[in-house]
């Protein structure tokens, strides 16, 4: 006998289990080890093992249709049937776990013909076109009719069959084709298992079932959410992604990381030559696990859109055509630009916003031409409008202003607080897995204006949603502190260890205070006191309490001190420093947490290293060979407002836009049409390119090297699958500018970039590519004590020592509802589209949402004589817009709410000024409106129409003039 395997060894199991499908998932861990032997060969796996997985590991392959590792064994197809010593019969390998002492035999005669007999009867009623299947060559039961040997099929179709069964096309990404299924149920596994969504079934019994979707609908008239799991688990081509019908099979596929939300799912990019033919989810991704949504998935159409901006080109100003010009002379135009702004009106007259889809790499360079070349700290990126009030609240309670948690970590919650996030439609993947949890039994506890569709979890256990009214979220979180402290349910040992004394001390005189009673505070949130009683004991009773929030905490005027009670709220109980616990802000870009790590802020260098800090500024300025301004630069307010002014006159945005995901719309483009040079540096023709003097047209992340940090601080590769449109990655750009304006940056891959941060960056000092590409992701920090990264923080410690306290007044807003605007609204995202809408309004995900509209109660609805679909205008004290109506429940009385994926909408147009009293992020959860029944469109929506036809217009021009 020879010993073979043992999965001790850890790095083979680990290349191992993402080189193949090793048919069924691995127990859980810490399972005792057991000895047995397969085909004479001995073994050495843990406890709950299958035989299949067994065999796997050691490199013996058992045929399988209905297994596969992402899902739990099924047994149905017969397939992997095995003989085992002593027992009688021939069970199926996956759904037989190993036993200690067990003999096992993988093929013998027996076992061969029962297999081609099992083989046998699929085929019979299976089309026999293997040539021309789209499958052909990707498609396992070709794959095990050939591994057992099946050389004919004595059946002939004469009888009944499914051959002539219709085809549904409805998807816009895939087809089902009933006429190739062999009801193996994989398909309805993945979505039961994985996605949670329960869209599929088999129905009927014996020779007549079949896999349905939704009540024998089609598939997009079901509650499919086309995440792909289905059409990624079927061993046919019954489920198929018509790119590959119309391409064919791709040839060769690179690991790299999608670039929609901050889950950072790791994708394969399967390509044929330097075309993409899909994007399949990549099961060793640490985030996603081989999972994936709509958008990662499918929507890539838009990195080679027609629309993509592929050549340089400059203008005077906006009222005038462009003109395409070569790198060289776009770069020379913009530096002068700067240079001639900054001898007429000084040195802070310029500044740049980085960007939150760009790289890491690529937001360290222009933070640092900013400070290096441009010679002021005048930086800022997306995450201002987002989560800048989790850096403040976060790092003045805990010390580090990121999420505590991987998202593994959700699987160990008993209880899950969701605020002001909505995953499955945001961070849709993550949402998936927070499913699975609840489907376990963990409690739910959403605090949102808005019914969200978590709380439709199929099979959720305990529930409970705290409909608080927009703008209130301080009283709440208030009133939860306050149960906690009166009942004595905090954890009196974590505090006494962990939090400093004399601050918990002065947190729980505030919060005892009556008028923080979920009784007092009732009549300021709208939620029954008995809810936020039940709702605060479930948190602290739970043994493991996890809190996850998003932007309907951050984007509030009170949205720094909304982060602080929440940290509060964790610390009391002790809820951090393990497991199932922490405090988790859902990040919206798919890199705002590394633009923010990266040195964004104009107060903060990268890894937040305050600028007035001489031992890190020098640091700085020794790298960088130049002299730092010490006084933090402006924010993207300040700027607009400076641009107003007069004393602000040249931006440079990379990959930001800013004229459409900034509030208060009309204020936006008075700011941009002030200034002397406007650079855009970016993909499309966006909103706020139509302002820009010079145009540098930006790289997809599939045209690119770098990495991404995601929600849960994990580092991932983003790695070059087909050259750059433009000739171009971002970073290149960046470096051109900075030469071009005097200061040279020499750097010949963005592995190099990355060396410097971890040089100047602490938290990154032990990050390279090379480990990386071994490791497949690193958690910061990451460095000397933490080597390997730290997927938990706050284990033992605080980087403060000891975690503070934060006294969190409730403050109301100043917007709110009146006789004159008795609504208030609120805003959020959709699962089909992503953000400002520039990458999915260009991909098939239009079929979803190819608009925005207003969702309002149907008691508000009554009220004013509005039926669905009417469009309504809104007002409010900023502005007015018009949108399509649509009837829904899912708000209470009084609220409305929009999504801002289409920029003719308008949606921040009536968006307010007001922002968060620490960061200036915007209070986009609260704006007070009246809508009424209106006939055409705003007189700002008109205004749009026009600016928008002349911008497309000029560049049609300046392109067909460089053609012709």
């Amino acid at each position: 006998m020879i010993e073979h395997f043992d999965p001790s060894q850890q790095a083979q199991e680990h290349i191992q289990t993402y080189a193949k499908d090793l048919g069924t998932p691995p127990p859980a861990a810490g399972a005792a080890m057991v000895r047995l032997e397969i085909d004479g060969v001995a073994i050495r796996v843990p406890e709950g093992t299958s035989v299949l997985r067994a065999a796997a590991l050691a490199d013996i392959n058992i045929p399988k249709l209905c297994a596969t590792d992402s899902l739990e064994a099924f047994g149905s197809c017969r397939l992997c049937a095995v003989q085992v010593e002593g027992r009688r019969g021939t069970p199926a390998a996956c759904t037989t776990p190993v036993t200690e002492g067990m003999r096992v035999t993988t093929q013998n005669e027996r076992l061969a013909r029962l297999r081609r007999n099992v083989m046998e009867l699929y085929i019979s009623d299976h089309p026999l076109d293997c040539l021309t299947c789209p499958a052909n060559g990707d498609c396992e039961l070709q794959d095990m009719a050939g591994a057992v040997g099946l050389r004919q099929v004595r059946y002939g179709f004469e009888g009944e069959n499914h051959l002539q069964a219709t085809k549904d096309e409805s998807n816009p990404y895939f087809t089902f084709d009933p006429s190739k299924c062999i009801v193996c149920s994989r398909c309805v596994r993945a979505c039961e298992e994985v996605q949670g969504t329960f869209a599929l079934t088999i129905d009927g019994r014996g020779f007549d079932s079949k896999v349905t979707a939704g009540q024998g609908e089609a598939f997009m008239d079901s509650d499919c959410v086309s995440c792909g799991a289905c059409v990624q688990a079927c061993p046919t081509a019954t489920l198929m992604e018509k790119s590959v019908i119309d391409a064919g099979q791709p040839e060769h596929s690179v690991i790299t990381t999608c670039a929609y939300c901050g889950v950072g799912c790791t994708f394969e990019a399967q390509m044929k030559g330097d075309q993409l033919v899909r994007m399949v989810p990549y099961k060793g991704g640490d985030a996603n696990h081989g999972h994936s949504c709509v958008k990662g998935r499918f929507a890539f159409g838009y990195a080679s859109h027609p629309d993509r901006l592929t050549t340089p080109m400059i203008r005077e100003s906006i009222d005038q055509p462009w003109r395409e010009v070569g790198w060289e002379e776009a770069i020379a135009f913009a530096a002068a630009r700067l240079r001639a702004i900054q001898a007429e009106h000084g040195r802070e007259s310029i500044g740049g916003i980085t960007s939150s889809r760009c790289t890491n790499e690529e937001t360290y360079l222009v933070q640092k031409l900013i400070r290096a070349a441009f010679g002021n700290n005048n930086t800022d990126t997306c995450a201002r409008v987002c989560h800048s009030p989790t850096g403040y609240g976060l790092k003045t309670t805990l010390g580090e202003s990121a999420g505590t948690q991987t998202f593994d970590s959700v699987m160990q919650a008993d209880a899950i607080i969701v605020i002001g996030a909505n995953p499955t439609d945001a961070h849709p993947v993550f949402g998936s897995l927070m499913r699975k949890r609840l489907r376990q039994g963990a409690k739910l506890i959403v605090a949102d204006p808005r019914r969200i569709d978590l709380l439709k979890t199929p099979h959720l256990g305990e529930a409970q949603h705290l409909p608080l009214r927009p703008g209130t979220n301080v009283a709440l979180i208030n009133a939860l502190g306050h149960v906690v402290v009166t009942e004595g349910l905090e954890d009196h040992d974590f505090i006494a260890k962990r939090c400093d004394s004399e601050a918990y001390r002065a947190w729980r005189d505030f919060i005892r205070e009556p008028h923080h009673s979920p009784e007092a505070s009732e009549a300021i949130t709208g939620v029954p006191a008995e809810a936020v009683r039940q709702a605060a004991r479930t948190y602290a009773t739970a043994g493991n309490g996890a809190i996850y929030y998003g932007l309907g905490v951050t984007e509030h005027s009170q949205g720094s001190t909304m982060v602080m009670g929440i940290a509060n709220l964790a610390m009391a109980t002790g809820n951090l420093g393990r497991e199932g616990v922490g405090v988790n802000p859902l990040r919206g870009q798919n890199n705002v947490q590394g633009s923010c790590d990266m040195g964004s802020f104009p107060h903060e260098l990268p890894g937040y290293q305050h600028v007035a800090d001489p031992v890190a500024r020098g640091r700085f300025e020794a790298a960088w060979g130049v002299t730092l301004d010490h006084e933090p630069g402006l924010r993207i307010p300040n700027m607009f407002d400076a641009a107003i002014e007069g004393s602000f006159k040249a931006l440079y945005v990379q990959g930001e836009d800013i004229a459409q995901s900034d509030p208060n719309t009309q204020h936006v483009e008075a700011a941009l049409s002030s200034l002397e040079c406007l650079i855009v540096q970016d993909i499309f023709l966006n909103e706020t390119a139509k302002y820009a003097h010079v145009l540098l047209p930006g790289s997809s992340f599939l045209e690119k090297d770098g990495t991404f940090t995601n929600a849960e601080r994990r580092i991932n590769r983003v790695r070059r699958v087909m050259p750059p449109l433009a000739g171009k990655a971002d970073w290149e750009i960046t470096v051109e500018l900075a030469r071009a304006l005097g200061y040279p940056m020499d750097y010949a891959h963005p592995s190099e970039i990355m060396d410097e941060i971890a040089r100047l960056t602490p938290s990154f000092a032990g990050v390279s590519y090379a480990k990386l590409d071994e490791r497949g992701s690193l958690q910061w920090p990451c460095n000397a004590e933490h080597p390997l990264g730290m997927p938990t923080l706050h284990e033992l410690d605080f980087p403060i020592g000891r975690g503070r306290f934060a006294i969190t007044e409730y403050v109301a807003t100043e917007e709110r509802a009146s006789r004159r605007f008795p609504l208030l609204m609120t805003t959020g995202r959709i699962l089909s589209q992503y953000n400002v809408g520039a990458q999915t309004r260009r991909t098939d995900n239009q079929a979803w949402h190819d608009e925005d509209v207003l969702e309002l109660h149907p008691a508000d609805a009554e009220l004013r004589g509005i039926q669905d679909g009417d469009w309504l205008g809104i007002t409010s004290r900023a502005g007015q817009t018009v949108l399509r109506a649509r009837l829904s429940e899912r708000m209470q009385p009084g609220v409305v709410y929009t999504t801002f994926h289409h920029p003719g909408s308008g949606a921040n147009v009536i968006t307010t000024d007001n922002s968060d009293w620490a960061t200036n992020c915007p209070e986009y959860k609260v704006t007070a409106v009246q809508v009424e029944k209106v006939s055409r469109p705003s007189a700002w929506q008109q205004r749009f129409d026009a600016f928008d036809r002349a911008q497309r217009g000029y560049l049609a021009k300046a392109q067909q003039e460089a053609t012709s």
